[in-house]
């Protein structure tokens, strides 16, 4: 039992990143935590941390035992959960991640449907721009945009975005819309680096940007009141497409759309918490205005 919670709570140590924050994850004091990273190292006869005078980080021993460890412990929760019935009934926590601008857009009103239908599920929502490991990471559903590697996650395909080019009628007015992407040497560019490296079908743009925004939304914003053109995926924009404050801009020059997935671990033999969000986000996400845009 004493190394059945050992794991436990080295499994804590998955998407935190400091002791300190997996002892809190955990529920337990930093000392507790030490003393079970130990009592495994001693029985494993390995070295799980390795401590400097920057911190303490996972060796490459730990890496793997950390990953061994989160999805043994699912199997175990797995196991727990279909003697006690949850595979036919929604409840517990469900970690997801999603892109931070997607949420935004997109997920906000799925989230808060989905706990209105399920109200014994506790979500707990990460929002990141990167491609995240869920088995580390201890999550369960994930809504990734782009090209998926190669995994043995199991991935259901929702749409399509794009990377459009866009700008407020009032700016269009008084600049000309181009008709190449040459032209956009001469207009006024809002991205969120200098210089600007965009790539279109069949050619690419370097340029200097007159606006340089930290962040999409604030290249957004931007746009909308007329300061340029902007470059960024479909779906932050789409309302604005939708109503008339942005125009779409070079739509024969666009790259090649990316595909956008609902991605989780277990298939068939997930909790019914992991296998109705997934049920419920899809059937949502294929019907949303954001992956209508052609």
């Amino acid at each position: 039992m004493e190394r059945y919670r050992d794991m436990q709570l080295f499994a804590a140590l998955a998407g935190q990143p400091s002791l300190a924050s997996a002892a809190r994850s955990a529920q337990v004091s930093g000392p507790t935590l030490v003393r079970a990273v130990a009592r495994l190292e001693a029985r494993l006869r390995v070295a799980l941390l390795a401590r400097s005078t920057r911190g303490v980080n996972l060796t490459d021993a730990g890496h793997a035992y950390l990953a061994d460890c989160v999805h043994l412990l699912a199997a175990v929760d797995a196991a727990e959960a279909s003697a006690k019935g949850l595979h036919v009934q929604a409840q517990g926590n469900l970690r997801v991640f999603m892109p931070l601008l997607f949420s935004r857009y997109v997920m906000a009103p799925l989230l808060a449907s989905y706990m209105d239908r399920y109200p014994a599920v506790q979500l707990v929502a990460h929002y990141h721009d990167y491609y995240p490991n869920l088995h580390e990471e201890g999550l369960d559903v994930a809504i990734l945009v782009g090209e998926l590697p190669s995994s043995s996650l199991i991935a259901r395909p929702v749409g399509h975005v794009r990377q459009i080019l866009c700008a407020s009628p009032d700016y269009l007015a008084a600049h000309g819309e181009p008709r190449h992407p040459d032209d956009l040497k001469q207009h006024r560019l809002i991205a969120n680096a200098n210089p600007v490296h965009w790539e279109f079908q069949g050619c690419q743009l370097k340029a200097r940007a007159r606006l340089s925004c930290a962040t999409v939304q604030g290249a957004i914003n931007a746009a909308l009141h007329g300061a340029g053109l902007v470059r960024c995926f479909s779906y932050p924009v789409h309302e604005h497409l939708l109503g008339g404050q942005l125009c779409r801009l070079l739509p024969s020059y666009e790259p090649a759309p990316l595909p956008v997935h609902v991605v989780y671990r277990e298939g068939r033999h997930a909790p019914m918490r992991v296998r109705s969000f997934v049920d419920h986000c899809v059937a949502a996400l294929r019907e949303h205005p954001a992956f209508q845009l052609a």
